[in-house]
């Protein structure tokens, strides 16, 4: 049944091209919810047990002579990452909700992003799998470059340029195992089922497996391949952002940990030592430059960066309860980043004009956009993992992990995690809750007008008190982002008591790979 949120979200987004503007985004609605719903109801009918596997549910012989099949599996890690995927697909939809320039592509373009990452997640046969994860790459250039702001041109060229550097590092790779795992058989050497029990020789995977895992790791954002993260997310429009850092990022993170570490587990001892370092450094490095950022999105952005960084470092622990802390973060991650971008791009941005923390911050809106200031509270605390957060059950879990296999790293870790939390409350601060104590009683009227006008024309309002007490006449938080807002709350919050829900798929699964020691 899962193989539908393929199909499905596809022929969403074809028959968005006939339709009239008007229903482009009920249409896109109606296609994101039923990926959503499959992916939750494969996540409670598929028993526990058959989810430690990578389990066969369409196999059908696609070209035979170079052994390449359509060959879909799902198993507890796929099934995590699927149900994100719709999660972030119909939230994405419900903040684009006004969008009227060019709707049906925008939704079109949207969907093909969601489909893909839906094959990504599903694919058992390797060329499959880089077909979709390929696929992903030209609707995030088309949605940056048509609907972005902030040097968008600029954005989504430098997203694709890297995109395509790690698609080609990838291709290496993947062209190294065909040939070595299907001199025999060619189907061997695109099946990934049967390449996790293919010996590979020592001298391949120490090459390979680098070479697979950097490819991977551009679109994960390790460092130092992840600029091109920060500058995509600025210049997407709301929905991108929310899809790159809810979504697109965890197709690196996954075929890493599908493709490079399962079938060249020696490559990856070789190397593991290094990839915690890169993880550790993006931790602290990335928070560090978030910390600095006066721009909202730069600091969300960055901080996607250092959080990803988890990731990595759970992946890097080589044993299962990294690993399986590794893949809850990817899940997590893919919830507060989306609600992050969500309020910075959606709430904020569309309604002020700005994203300067020090122009916000004498706008005082937690009185113009309550919701908005309670709901960038909420995503602010899973962000820094307050415990009852999905990001809480999700770090604690890697760093117990690396606690086994890096103990220095997680000392480390610690001083990442104390930066991430100063920026974090630093733009809670400056985004809602700025200069708040300046206002005076007896303030004179602010100006009427819209948003826009307040942010080109500062010069109206003298005085910050008087900002203070008269936030900016905005447009009040609309019932389909108040809806996709609630969703992405309760995601967090609900996996944040309950990771047990999660974890109980998870752990069969990774405890199966090959490269545990």
């Amino acid at each position: 049944m899962i193989a539908w949120a393929i199909y499905l979200t596809f022929t969403g987004a074809v028959v968005l091209l006939f339709l009239p503007g008007a229903l482009s985004r009920w249409i896109a609605l109606l296609t994101s919810v039923a990926g959503f719903a499959i992916s939750l109801i494969a996540l409670f009918q598929t028993a526990i047990v058959d989810l430690a596997h990578f389990k066969t549910i369409v196999r059908i012989p696609w070209v035979p002579t170079l052994g390449m099949e359509y060959h879909l599996a799902v198993d507890g890690i796929s099934l995590t990452l699927a149900l994100v995927t719709g999660l972030v697909a119909v939230t994405a939809v419900l903040f684009s909700w006004d969008v009227e320039h060019r709707q049906n592509e925008f939704f079109f373009w949207l969907l093909l992003v969601v489909g893909g990452s839906y094959g990504v997640f599903l694919s058992a046969d390797l060329f499959l799998l880089f077909l979709f994860y390929e696929l992903v790459i030209v609707p995030k250039y088309f949605l940056i470059a048509i609907w972005g702001s902030t040097n968008k041109e600029y954005g989504a060229m430098k997203l694709t340029l890297y995109s395509f550097f790690g698609g080609a590092l990838v291709f290496i790779g993947i062209l190294a195992i065909y040939v070595t795992a299907g001199k025999g058989n060619a189907a061997s050497g695109l099946d990934l089922q049967q390449l996790a029990q293919f010996q590979f020789s020592p001298q391949l995977q120490s090459w390979a497996f680098p070479v697979l895992f950097i490819g991977f790791g551009v679109l994960a954002g390790v460092w130092p391949l992840h600029t091109w993260a920060p500058t995509g997310h600025v210049a997407a429009p709301t929905a991108g952002s929310m899809l790159l850092a809810g979504i697109v990022m965890k197709l690196g993170a996954y075929g890493g940990l599908r493709v490079a570490m399962n079938l060249f587990p020696q490559g990856f001892y070789m190397w593991s030592t290094w990839i915690a370092v890169l993880a550790i450094i993006g931790i602290v490095y990335a928070a560090a430059v978030a910390l600095r950022q006066r721009d909202l999105k730069f600091v969300i952005g960055y901080s996607s960066v250092s959080h990803m960084g988890f990731v990595l470092l759970g992946l890097a622990t080589a044993n299962a309860l990294g690993v399986s802390g590794a893949v809850l973060q990817m899940f997590s991650h893919g919830v507060i980043a989306a609600l992050l971008f969500a309020v910075a791009g959606r709430m904020v941005y569309r309604r002020t004009h700005t994203r300067d923390l020090d122009t916000l911050s004498e706008m005082n809106l937690s009185h113009a956009l309550p919701f908005a200031a309670f709901t960038f509270v909420i995503a602010s605390a899973a962000s820094m993992g307050i415990p009852g957060f999905s990001g809480f059950a999700a770090e604690i879990t890697i760093l117990i992990g690396a606690w086994k296999a890096f103990p220095i790293a997680v000392w480390i870790t610690g001083a990442g995690m104390v930066l991430v939390a100063a920026f974090t409350l630093r733009a809670l601060q400056q985004s809602f809750f700025g200069e708040s104590s300046a206002a005076t009683p007896g303030g004179s009227a602010a100006p009427s007008g819209d948003a826009k006008s307040y942010s080109a024309s500062p010069t109206l309002i003298t005085s910050s008190a008087e900002r203070s007490i008269h936030p900016p006449d905005v447009a009040p938080i609309t019932l389909p982002e108040k809806w996709g807002a609630g969703l992405l709350m309760f995601a967090t919050l609900a996996v944040g008591l309950y990771p047990k829900l999660l974890l109980d798929r998870i752990l069969p699964a990774v405890e199966t790979m090959r490269f545990l020691k």
